[in-house]
Parts: structure tokens; C-alpha cells; sequence
């Protein structure tokens, strides 16, 4: 969800590892400095250290960013979100976060990277994305129902995750609600057995660009060159 377009396995390309632990580890200061030091208590916090731990960011340097972002050392957590609206080439609707401690820095380097790809360009897309709260988990009772789950816990609609991110003998799903209900649907399904592997707000596109393989692969390189940019946290395109 949010990022499809990626190729397969290419957060675990060895060359990007320290890009992924940096935003990894901004993603943990973050969870932290909102939510507070305790996993059981904060489902963001929760799904991002194991994110991180599933990358093999070393567990000091998981202790060191929750210490950090709930303010238990004397260094200060800067960061802020910012969000821009664009279109990738053949005016595919792309939404791009960055968690950034340099407005100044980040702002006009995106702007480049949409005037430099090939047809990109900034402009407002927000109505082609619905923004929610989406709890992704696994639940190791293969016949568990997740839509009683989701009823239960005030989720708006559930769908099946894809089959490779479901253990075997799991079940699977997505629990998607209104933002302002994330917190809760995250602490009730892991309350109900649920292991929660992500917890946050994402833009889900409303509808997803048909395009031959030669675009979508124009499409994909510049999506590519916006994810590759360090203060890129998340990048959502109405592409599969």
C-alpha cells in the first residue's frame, strides 16, 4: 500500500542499507516522540522497531533513537513532516513525505527532482488519495476472522495482505480506519492476537494509472529517484 511500484527485495540491497537505517531509525525517534518509550502502549513505536529490527539495525542503535525521541537524553528531536503533491511522468499522481530537520534544505531539492523527471512536476493530487489509518497484521489462528476483527475494533474496511507477507499458517490483513482512529483499532487487534507489523496514516490511491511497461518503467525510475533522496520518508503513486 503507498508503495507498489517498488521492485522487489531492493530495501535489501546492501549499497542502500545506511539509507534505510537512517530512515528507519528517524521513523523510531518519531513513533517515540508522539506515542512515548513503551512498544505495548505505542503500536507505531512497536511496528517500527521491528521494521528495524528486521533490517538488522543494531539494537543499541534502536535503544539510542527511542531514548532520544521520548526525551530521556539531553539531545533534541528536530524533525518535522513535510508533505509535497506532484505528478510522476504520464500524470500519475504521486504524494511524497519527508521527515526533514532542514525546511529550507529539503524543500527546493524536491522541487528539483519533480522539474528534472522526465514530465514531473509539482501540482496538487490530495483528492486522488484518501488519507487513513492503516494497521497491517498477522494472526497465527489461520481461521481467525478479520472481519469481525475489524468490526470490533472500528475499522472502516479490512482487506487480505499479499501472500508473501503472511507467515505460514497465519492469516493476514489490513485494517483500514479513520485517522483519529489508528490508535485505537492498533491497541484492539493486538490486544485480540494480532501481531502488528505496521501502524501509521497512509495515502491510498483512490484508483490506480493503467500504463504500457515503457511508461510505467519512466514512471517507476522517478519515483525511484524521489525514494532515493535522504529526507524521503515515504512516497505514495496512484500505480501499482
Amino acid at each position: 500500500m503507498g508503495a507498489q511500484w517498488k521492485q522487489a527485495g531492493r530495501v535489501a540491497n546492501a549499497m542502500k542499507r545506511g539509507q534505510v537505517i537512517g530512515k528507519l531509525v528517524r521513523e523510531i525517534l518519531i513513533a517515540a516522540k508522539l506515542g512515548g518509550p513503551d512498544p505495548d502502549l505505542n503500536a507505531r513505536l512497536y511496528a517500527a522497531v521491528e521494521a528495524a529490527r528486521k533490517a538488522s539495525v543494531p539494537r543499541d542503535t534502536i535503544e539510542r533513537a527511542v531514548k532520544k525521541g521520548s526525551g530521556q537524553t539531553d539531545e533534541k528531536v528536530t524533525y518535522e513532516l513535510i508533505t509535497y503533491e506532484g505528478f510522476a511522468p504520464h500524470k500519475v499522481p504521486v504524494i511524497v513525505e519527508c521527515l526533514t530537520d532542514n525546511r529550507n534544505r529539503t524543500a527546493p531539492e524536491i522541487r528539483h527532482l519533480f522539474r528534472t523527471g522526465a514530465l514531473g512536476n509539482p501540482g496538487s493530487v490530495g483528492f486522488f488519495f484518501d488519507h487513513m489509518g492503516v494497521v497491517e497484521a498477522t494472526h497465527p489462528d489461520k481461521s481467525r476472522d478479520p472481519e469481525t476483527d475489524a468490526i470490533e475494533a472500528g475499522a472502516q474496511n479490512v482487506e487480505p495482505l499479499e501472500a508473501e507477507e503472511i507467515p505460514a499458517g497465519h492469516v493476514g490483513a489490513r485494517f483500514l480506519c479513520e485517522m483519529k482512529d489508528l490508535d485505537a483499532v492498533s491497541k484492539f487487534v493486538a490486544r485480540a492476537g494480532w501481531k502488528v507489523s505496521a501502524s501509521e496514516m497512509r495515502y491510498l490511491a483512490k484508483n490506480f494509472a493503467a500504463l504500457p511497461e515503457a511508461q510505467k518503467k519512466e514512471v517507476v525510475d522517478f519515483l525511484n529517484a524521489l525514494d532515493d533522496h535522504d529526507d524521503v520518508h515515504r512516497v505514495y503513486a496512484a500505480i501499482r
